[in-house]
């Protein structure tokens, strides 16, 4: 069944992946985007009838309410995303993450789906075993990941919502981010060919940027079992700490040299083995694994030598 789709943000990082193949499904798809990064990431899909963009902020109450009025569907990616950037623009990060969110759910119909991206960064250092399934305590160390949590509680006091807490996200986007920790270490393989690690032991989940596309469609064709729900999104063979990244990446970059440092701490002090047993359960399989996604930015790294495509 074809839909009207809203998509906020839809001209980042995930969302320039995602638009196309909600396309190609035969959605009906506006996006409303700042454009703050001066991309043209959907300029592949300008010709589509069923395309349509729209240059605002999602803070604008009245622009939202006109825009969600004529949606089936919102997805809200537009965020400012990961401690850095917040960091750097704390109100911004606040008002755009929290606040605008909150206004999207207050006007949000019983009958209007949401399906919104989270972040499993919220597990921060995980159990004793730093084993982590949705139902276990959120323990977020940085404020953005916090305002996630928050905004999740929120989220699923709407009966038609679904939050996927998202694994960290790997692979060439038209909208590109090189400060994600597989693009980045894969950038700097290719462009620096060595990279000091801290706290090498400490392990986080992962996930290709083409199955976060093909989790949200399968939401939409699965939406009435999977409503009302939380699910983590990760390669469930894709546990794996900061070194056994840099050797998975030597095996394609034979010259990258990595260093553990033998003192520090690294900033990021996630730390988490997580269960995506509850996506698979509902038909969910990733198709792209890391590997895969390590060859494809091997590739994309030999036309990217800049810092226009991080987020900070």
């Amino acid at each position: 069944m074809p839909y009207n789709i809203l998509v906020t943000g839809g001209a980042g990082y995930l969302g320039s992946t995602m638009v196309p193949e909600l396309l190609a499904a035969g959605h009906k798809v506006t996006v409303l985007d700042n454009f703050m990064f001066r991309q043209n990431s959907l300029a592949h899909v300008c010709y589509h009838p069923d395309f349509n963009v729209v240059k605002g902020d999602i803070r604008i109450e009245s622009t939202m309410l006109s825009l969600m009025k004529r949606s089936d569907i919102i997805i809200p990616l537009a965020a400012l995303v990961g401690a850095p950037l917040c960091n750097l623009d704390p109100v911004g990060a606040t008002t755009t993450n929290h606040d605008a969110v909150l206004m999207m759910l207050k006007n949000l119909s019983k009958e209007q789906m949401v399906l919104m991206p989270t972040t499993n960064s919220a597990y921060g250092t995980g159990d004793e075993n730093n084993f982590c399934t949705e139902e276990s305590p959120l323990r977020p160390i940085s404020n953005y990941a916090k305002e996630k949590v928050e905004i999740e509680k929120a989220l699923m006091e709407h009966p038609n919502a679904i939050s996927f807490r998202l694994a960290t996200v790997f692979g060439m986007s038209p909208r590109m981010r090189t400060d994600l920790l597989v693009n980045d270490f894969t950038y700097r393989a290719v462009h620096d060919r060595f990279v000091v690690l801290f706290e090498s032991h400490f392990k986080r989940n992962y996930i290709h940027v083409r199955d976060v596309a093909r989790v949200f469609l399968h939401a939409l064709e699965n939406h009435k079992k999977m409503k009302g729900q939380i699910y983590n999104v990760g390669l469930s063979d894709a546990n794996v700490s900061k070194k056994e990244l840099c050797m998975t990446i030597q095996k394609h970059a034979p010259d990258f040299t990595f260093i553990e440092a033998p003192v520090g701490k690294d900033p990021d002090q996630r730390n988490y083995i997580v269960s995506n047993k509850k996506i698979e359960a509902v038909g969910f399989k990733p198709v792209f694994s890391l590997e895969d996604g390590i060859r494809e930015l091997l590739k994309g790294y030999i036309m990217i030598k800049n810092s226009v495509y991080s987020n900070v």
